[in-house]
């Protein structure tokens, strides 16, 4: 069944078939497009890549850190953000080399042997308290190897993959790190603050110290003086000393005398015991011979009394007479003599009986003296050598006292000095503790669980919310939509004149004939934006607002499309053709990425695909509005080139009939 449509550059009428087939191509494109391109992380595991894994574990504060084989583990096991994960083959460098060759391997990830070593390495050097250890800090690398002939995303998946599993090993290093200098920071501080404590303490008992060492002086000159004196009292005690001891020597020399008349004495008292007893016998016969003399003058007394009495003077004659009487008188007093001599003897003679026994009595004593007076002066020679000891530890103990009080001098001055020492001592402690004390409040201090926490943040400080569902990001639907539809555009005026054949001599109006040819067309963008939605809805799942916003611009901009596609032919023709597909590539070069140089992307942005691609990103009514400004711009320049179609000269009507 064939339509009133003219086909370009034929006579050959258009069929239902060939508006099928135009009606659908933007819909099989983008249709295709969007289903390979949607959503690849859905299907990683349609890729398979080799790890290498020729690390050698280091061992970091005793304990084994085989971190090669804890990444090659984490891209294995892959992320809980993605809903699927390459398929990772565990190899080696030869088998990697060959499964890339033949095609086996998609990618090959290669863990070097230092990699363990290279991202302790900046731990260790703080651990190290840097200086040369921290020249020695290297960043840990991986290497990502594909296919010279490998598909064109496939080296970004890949290395996004490889990216974030490095990343996240780093960001976890990282962390463990910050988190052992923040415990460090805190433990720095305590520490600081017992030194604080410390020196607070050392401030305040060497305040004491000073004050303790500043009453020293006093207390030495008061030791110095009084050492002195000692010193004079000891040169003075051995002086005496010396005169005790020479006087103890005088001493010992008069007993040792004694000793010795004493012993002599003993001696001749013992030879004159015998004539004591003779002295003895002597006086007791001295005492009879007393008694009897006594008795017989006393009876020779009493005779011659009574012879005086009875002398007759004159008979005897008185001379006789007085001679007798005074024989008797001298009797008497003989008797009394001898009679008071016989009572003293009689007295005298047991007394006397006794001096033998304590004459050899006495003369023992005397020899248990005389020894006692020999061995008392060998004890008082001893004594005076003592003494001289004594007299000489006196002169040292004097000399000691000397050194002493020129010590107890010097130590006053240098009590002095300590004291001023210890002042300052005290100051600056006072202040280090001060200082100390500001310092440790200066210092963070964090719990395990803030330093935990803190550490992740430092580690990886800014956290983006991109999505990574598409390849190209959230715009690559509208981007490809925009696209189709647009070679939508270009395969109707492929298929379609922009207008018709008899132009030139219809009578209809030049704006009439253009809104004939741009009508079926019209239509047709209009049908391919709605097919291009439905099956973005069915890929995507659009909300509804969302979704009828989009379908409202894809509709639009297939309409739109048609009249700047129908403009570009009627003007240019073939190569009008040719302007709309440079057109169509430079919508997909501009809006795939930003980085285009800046003229072509001034060129993108002039561009009828510019608004569409704006509009269905997001409902926006500037795009709708330059959109509309595009339809009727061209249509305008159609209809001045349907215009200009429609005159001509004599002569190539002629040449044409």
């Amino acid at each position: 069944m064939t339509l009133s449509i003219e086909r370009a550059r034929s006579r050959k009428p258009i069929t239902w078939l060939t508006i099928l087939g135009i009606l659908l191509l933007p819909a099989a494109v983008g249709g295709i497009l969007v289903a390979a391109l949607q959503n690849p992380t859905e299907r990683l595991d349609s890729m398979t890549a080799a790890i290498v894994n020729l690390d050698e574990p280091v061992k970091v504060d005793g304990q084994l850190a085989p971190l090669g084989r804890q990444l090659a583990s984490g891209l294995v096991e892959g992320s809980d953000d993605l809903e699927s994960n390459l398929t990772w083959v565990i190899s080696n460098e030869d088998d990697a080399a060959a499964g890339l060759a033949d095609g086996s391997y998609q990618a090959v990830i290669t863990i070097p042997e230092s990699f363990s070593a290279a991202a302790t390495s900046s731990g260790q050097a703080i651990a190290d308290g840097g200086g040369s250890a921290a020249d020695k800090a290297e960043k840990a690398t991986i290497t990502v190897t594909t296919p010279e002939d490998g598909l064109v995303a496939d080296d970004l998946i890949t290395g996004q993959i490889a990216s974030v599993a490095a990343s996240t090993m780093g960001t976890m290093l990282s962390e463990a790190t910050m988190e052992n200098v923040l415990v460090g920071f805190t433990t720095i501080g305590d520490q600081i603050g017992e030194a604080a404590s410390g020196a607070a303490e050392l401030a305040s008992g060497a305040r004491g110290a000073a004050t303790g060492a500043a009453a020293i002086p006093d207390g030495a000159t008061k030791l110095a003086s009084g050492a002195s004196q000692l010193g004079s009292g000891a040169t003075d005690l051995a002086n005496g000393l010396d005169t005790i001891a020479q006087n103890t020597r005088g001493a010992a020399s008069g007993a040792a005398q004694i000793g010795s008349g004493l012993t002599g004495g003993a001696a001749e008292l013992e030879n004159n015991v015998g004539g004591m007893g003779q002295l003895v016998g002597a006086i007791q016969t001295g005492t009879g011979a007393a008694t009897d003399a006594a008795t017989q003058t006393g009876a020779l007394a009493q005779k011659l009394g009574t012879m005086a009495a009875k002398c007759d003077p004159a008979a005897s004659g008185a001379a006789l007479c007085e001679q007798i009487s005074a024989a008797a008188d001298e009797a008497a007093v003989a008797a009394t003599s001898a009679g008071t001599a016989s009572g003293y003897l009689t007295q005298v003679a047991p007394d006397v009986a006794t001096l033998p026994g304590t004459f050899s009595t006495l003369a023992a004593s005397m020899r248990q003296a005389g020894d006692g007076a020999t061995a008392l002066a060998g004890g008082l020679t001893q004594l005076a050598g003592g003494v001289d000891q004594s007299s000489a530890g006196a002169r040292a103990l004097s000399s000691g006292a000397g050194e002493l009080s020129g010590g107890a001098t010097a130590l006053s001055t240098g009590a002095s000095e300590l004291a001023t020492g210890l002042d300052t001592l005290a100051t600056g402690t006072g202040d280090l503790a001060g200082g100390l004390r500001t310092a440790a409040d200066s210092l963070p201090s964090f719990s395990d669980e803030e330093s935990t926490s803190l550490a992740s943040v430092i580690a990886d400080p800014v956290s983006s919310n991109a999505t990574t569902g598409t390849i190209f990001g959230p715009t690559a639907i509208p981007l490809l939509a925009a696209v189709v539809l647009w070679f939508g555009g270009l395969a109707s005026f492929i298929v379609m004149r922009a207008h018709t054949e008899r132009t030139l001599t219809s009578r209809r109006s030049s704006a009439a004939l253009t809104l004939r040819a741009f009508t079926p067309a019209a239509l047709i963008g209009a049908a391919q934006g709605l097919l291009v939605a439905l099956i973005v809805q069915i890929v995507a799942g659009y909300g509804a607002a969302e979704w009828w916003a989009f379908a409202g611009t894809a509709v639009l901009s297939g309409i739109v499309f048609a009249a700047v596609n129908q403009a570009l032919v009627a003007l240019f023709g073939g190569i009008g053709r040719w302007i709309s597909a440079l057109i169509g590539v430079l919508a997909v070069a501009t809006g795939l990425i930003s980085t285009v140089p800046g003229w072509l992307a001034g060129i993108g942005a002039a561009l009828p695909t510019a608004p569409a691609f704006t509009g269905l990103i997001a409902a926006n009514g500037g795009a709708i509005a330059a959109l509309v400004v595009w339809a009727v711009l061209s249509i305008v320049a159609t209809t001045i080139a349907v215009a200009l179609r429609r005159t001509t000269s004599a002569k190539a009507v002629l040449a044409t009939a």
